[in-house]
């Protein structure tokens, strides 16, 4: 039988939620964020865009379908921490191979469960997204110094922990021959990505943030998704740079933070969200259609509309805040999205825009 081991997360401003230790019995530091998905906590964990981050969901009962050997969308678990209202013991599907709590402590990553969520959201929603840290041991103000001491969120480089360490190519799926030779460059990219562009029979090839353009032509590339990834976008100059030189040589998609990167790159700015937007059910609506999508998002930065250079444009907007959730040039061949057009989880709604990009690099082939 397993002993329940008190543990607690601090928030920066000193808010205390109590709960029971599951996963990993260690303490983690990292920047509290919730998510509002009723399902899909797997490729949650596993999400790099979540790297630095201790996630809450929501949904008050996660597990209740266990750990597949499937739903992965990273090499392992992204997430610092895991907090949420109640975990499942015993998972009910036939894919099951664990549990939540075993697939934590696999790897090393601590979970705090019996916390009231929802007025841990409130809170993170009306005072907006903190630094906060899951201590299993010692008291409230030792684990405050020990807060106070680690790093800001805003000021470290996640995608250079996140990014693949050397290029590969995807070959899960099927592949035409003639088909289109997709580069993403990985940010921090989800496994979706490149199982959705193999499907549509591109040849695809991940490579490193730190990738030089020229690395990148050199592969001889019809298209470059830049990829989903975490943190803030100011910091990657060097991806920007990367951007910058591809412009006008090769038809680009931006998805999420390379939305980001992609406007920075062209001359925009970006702002931090008071407390972002994660979840698989945002509004987004098409500015020429008027048409209304709901979207898988998961971003606490955002592209200054007032700050766009002249060419590009704002083509999406989030309906509930008014936010950019895309761009387009008026001449060259970019397509930008703030969203998750590969789900995972989330609704499949938007998976139509990859087959926008591939037309683009058709045409501009052509």
């Amino acid at each position: 039988m397993t002993v329940e081991r008190e543990a607690f997360l601090l928030l920066e401003d000193g808010s205390v939620f109590r709960g029971v230790s599951f996963g990993a019995a260690r303490e983690a530091v990292g920047e509290v964020v919730f998510n509002t998905s009723m399902t899909g906590y797997q490729e949650i964990l596993t999400d790099p865009s979540y790297a630095g981050q201790i996630v809450v969901p929501t949904y008050p009962l996660i597990g209740n379908y266990g750990i597949n050997e499937r739903d992965i969308e990273s090499a392992r678990i992204q997430v610092r921490g895991f907090v949420v209202r109640e975990w499942c013991p015993f998972p009910s599907h036939g894919d099951s191979r664990m549990t939540l709590d075993d697939y934590l402590r696999t790897a090393g990553v601590p979970g705090l469960s019996g916390v009231d969520t929802r007025a841990l959201t409130r809170r993170l929603r009306r005072s907006g997204v903190m630094k906060g840290i899951i201590a299993v041991e010692g008291g409230v103000e030792e684990a405050l110094a020990r807060l106070k001491r680690g790093p800001d969120y805003g000021d470290t480089d996640f995608v250079r922990e996140v990014s693949a360490k050397k290029p590969y190519e995807w070959d899960e799926g099927s592949r035409r021959a003639g088909a289109p030779r997709i580069v993403v460059l990985d940010e921090g990219l989800k496994y979706n990505i490149l199982r959705i562009l193999r499907r549509k029979g591109c040849a695809v090839t991940a490579v490193p943030a730190t990738t030089s353009a020229e690395e990148v032509l050199a592969l001889r590339p019809d298209g470059v998704v830049l990829s989903p990834g975490p943190g803030d976008p100011v910091l990657l100059e060097y991806v920007a740079r990367t951007t910058r030189a591809l412009v006008g040589r090769v038809p680009l998609f931006g998805i999420c933070l390379g939305h980001q990167v992609l406007g920075i790159a062209l001359g925009a700015k970006t702002f931090k969200l008071k407390f972002g937007h994660r979840g698989g059910n945002h509004p987004v609506k098409d500015v020429e259609t008027g048409r209304v999508y709901i979207t898988a998002q998961n971003h606490g930065y955002a592209v200054d509309a007032s700050t766009l250079p002249p060419g590009l444009e704002v083509s999406l907007v989030n309906l509930n805040d008014g936010t950019v959730e895309g761009l387009r040039h008026r001449e060259l061949p970019i397509l930008t999205i703030q969203y998750h057009s590969e789900a995972s989880p989330g609704p499949w709604d938007n998976e139509y825009l990859f087959d926008r990009f591939l037309a683009m690099v058709k045409e501009t082939k052509r």
